[in-house]
């Protein structure tokens, strides 16, 4: 540093500014920054720096010391004139400071029988100094223990604080003194001595019902019990239920009535009281049964007399009660001259007696006569009129009512969005005449109510006319009776499987085939259809001898000369239809599905196309033009192509309706490698009213049906991996 020459105070300072030091009041000018720095926050000659806790963070006081306050305990010295057993008093108190606004509250902790008005000694609020400093407030380096400090003219002595208290002044910096103890007061000593020595010459005998009442109160012991009535014609016990309440060892008994039992339902058979165990007791005067016993009564009656309690309890009357420990299984209880017998009790009073008297045996009263056994009711033969449930129903009551249908059932396998819930097999007629064999037949079992439906299809040049075979509606099985009384069996979901023989209106079935949602439900419930699970298949053929094993391993060794390990599904199936393995149809083709060879299957587009042209003509859909703007606002570089995930976009914005599956098939048929569809060729194809193509034939139409990962799933076998079914059923080849 160069002589002459001194550093610059300002260098690095960005706050310049002035404190305001005047402001007005009522009109009246006048100071008001008496602590307030200057320039650019510097303290002024005289001024110390405020103590802050939180690193000086600008968040303001009432948010940053919400809800903190400190508390410290302090007393004063009052003095005590014209009384000889004390001069002065010590009283003790609570100061709280709160940091939010710097005001204090000072609370004397109110004592029993002190005869001074204790509570709130100073309202929250700022205190000021004492003088001369009375135009300042108190703040919170003003406390500190084994500290006086002047509140209102009165002085209040600090001696202990709280642990929040002591942490928040070691942050502030402040050096917390050791807490010292309060002087005792002489008076208040003097009457703690005094009441220690007391004893009473009465003493009150306390009767002290509430520690029972807290500790039981809403546990009952319940009994189940009998009372044969003497006065009873029947001679038949009458059943009650015994509430004993453990709050107050009242007892509650009510009788059980059952319909048609020819007595009046009266409320309770017995109000809930103490119940005495030598009933029915002696009349007894007004006041001769107390509670506490009085020796002598002078002065006059009502609130002015006098009286000194009995210690001895002289002429007292001793009733006693039935008690939690009376009742037991077996016992025989008084109930005002009435013999009840306690016959069995609830799960709650047996867990009672066995944690509180070690009670184990529960073993209860069989005091109810056996039920006479039920008359059977005969059921007339069925007539013929209506259904034979109707007829049924006819003969249970005099009101008629309708036969109760399976609604739950109805609910959860009617039809669901694209879920029919109707099993559909293809049957041929079992008949000697041979334009019978060539005629097909779809019969649907509709598992929502059991019914059953046959649609004969149309071949040309048969000379038989198809449509309907047999209306919707339950099949009776064939070989009942017509005219009984039992109720006749139907056909069930169960009787269906693949070579099953059905008889329907007369005529036997074959099924010969199924679709795909058949072979699927009865798969995935495979414990209604036993022919479809695998492992019982499975099981069928490890039970084969060791013979009969070999000779299905060489024939399908056989049928493999290429050794491969897989063949087609035919040879598969007559290998084991000749073998003898007592398989199903049904059975082997479950054993085709779970052992066969998945195909990619290709897909037509003119299919998918009259499919999803069929659907949008169903739904008279024709916002082809607007598709077509829509299209054409997303593409910007008008290249005719657009992203796929931006089409299906657009597709749902229009709420085309075409199932996402099929949607998703057509679009991979106009997209390119980039994922990119064209847009054009796309509208132009689905458009049925420009360019319509040919109606969707019935058998085109099952071709469409793919799993997730788009492999065909039809009924259709081709190859099958016979080697892999061979390890699991006959174990692995050496």
């Amino acid at each position: 540093m160069l002589p002459g020459y001194s550093p610059n105070k300002n260098l690095g300072k960005e706050k310049f500014h002035k404190s305001q030091h005047f402001d007005y009041s009522h009109g009246v000018p006048f100071m008001v920054g008496f602590e307030k720095p200057g320039i650019g926050g510097e303290l002024l000659q005289g001024q110390k720096p405020k103590l802050s806790v939180g690193g000086g963070s600008s968040v303001p006081s009432w948010l940053a010391f919400d809800k903190q306050v400190l508390c410290f305990d302090a007393h004063f010295q009052e003095s005590v004139c014209q009384k000889r057993e004390e001069t002065y008093r010590v009283r003790k108190c609570k100061i709280y400071f709160f940091l939010e606004d710097e005001t204090i509250q000072v609370v004397e902790p109110e004592i029993r029988n002190s005869g001074i008005s204790q509570g709130t000694l100073i309202r929250r609020q700022r205190i000021p100094l004492p003088p001369p400093d009375d135009d300042q407030f108190y703040t919170s380096e003003h406390f500190n223990l084994n500290k006086e400090v002047a509140l209102f003219s009165r002085t209040f002595t600090i001696t202990n604080c709280d642990p929040f208290t002591f942490s928040f002044l070691r942050k502030l910096g402040l050096r917390v003194n050791a807490p010292v103890s309060t002087p005792e007061d002489p008076y208040s000593t003097l009457r703690k001595e005094m009441e220690e020595s007391i004893k009473p010459l009465r003493p009150y005998e306390r009767m002290d019902t509430l520690k029972q009442f807290l500790d039981h109160d809403r546990k009952v012991l319940r009994f189940f019990c009998c009372w044969n009535d003497p006065e009873c014609a029947s001679g038949v016990p009458r059943e009650l239920v015994l509430h004993y309440f453990l709050s107050d060892d009242t007892i509650e008994i009510r009788e059980v009535f059952y319909r048609n039992s020819g007595r009046d339902a009266v409320p309770k058979f017995l109000n809930r009281s103490k119940l005495p165990k030598h009933a029915p007791l002696p009349k007894r005067q007004p006041g001769e049964m107390t509670d506490r016993t009085v020796l002598n009564v002078f002065g006059p009656m009502g609130n002015k007399g006098r009286y000194l309690l009995d210690n001895l309890k002289t002429g007292i009357v001793n009733e006693e009660y039935y008690k939690d420990s009376d009742l037991t299984l077996g016992a025989v209880i008084n109930v005002w001259g009435r013999k009840v017998v306690l016959c069995d009790c609830d799960n709650f009073t047996k867990e009672f007696y066995r944690s509180k008297y070690g009670i184990e045996d529960f073993t209860p009263v069989d005091f109810k006569a056996s039920p006479a056994p039920k008359v059977a009711r005969e059921v007339p033969p069925y007539n013929g009129f209506g259904s034979e449930e109707d007829s049924l129903c006819s003969c249970k009551g005099l009101v008629l009512k309708a036969p109760k249908k399976d609604f739950k059932k109805m609910m959860e396998k009617d039809r669901q969005g694209l879920v029919s819930n109707v099993l559909r097999f293809i049957g041929k007629m079992v008949s000697d005449n041979p334009v019978d064999l060539e005629r097909i037949f779809i019969i649907s079992y509709y598992l929502a109510d059991n019914t059953i439906s046959v649609y004969e299809r149309t071949k040309r040049n048969l000379g038989v006319m198809g449509g309907k075979f047999l209306e919707r509606g339950r099949v009776k099985k064939p070989g009942q009776e017509l005219f009984k009384s039992e109720l006749s069996e139907y056909i069930k979901v169960q009787n269906f499987y693949l070579g099953a023989r059905l008889c329907l209106n007369a005529q036997e079935f074959e099924l010969v085939d199924a679709d795909e949602f058949t072979i699927k439900y009865m798969e995935e419930n495979s414990e209604e259809f036993p022919m479809a699970d695998i492992g019982i298949v499975i099981s069928k053929l490890k039970s084969l001898s060791e013979d009969k094993q070999k000779e299905i391993k060489q024939v399908l060794a056989m049928s493999d000369p290429e050794n491969t390990g897989v063949i087609p599904y035919e040879p598969f199936r007559k290998v084991l239809e000749g073998a003898e393995c007592q398989l199903s149809e049904h059975e082997i083709v479950t054993l085709g599905r779970s052992y066969s060879v998945r195909e990619q299957m290709e897909l037509d587009l003119g299919l998918l196309l009259s499919m999803a042209q069929e659907r949008l003509k169903k739904s008279h859909f024709e916002s082809f033009p607007d598709m077509t703007k829509a299209f054409l606002y997303e593409d910007r570089g008008r290249t005719g192509l657009l992203a796929t995930s931006g089409a299906r976009t657009i597709c749902k914005a229009f709420k085309i309706p075409l199932p996402d599956n099929l949607l998703s098939e057509i679009f991979k048929r106009f997209e390119n490698e980039a994922e990119e569809l064209d847009y054009n060729g796309f509208l132009s194809r689905i458009n049925w009213r420009q360019n319509p193509l040919p109606p969707l034939l019935p058998d085109d139409a099952m071709k469409f049906y793919v799993d997730g990962n788009g492999e065909a799933v039809g009924p259709t076998l081709k190859n099958i991996t016979y080697s892999i079914l061979l390890d699991d059923a006959f174990g692995k080849q050496e």
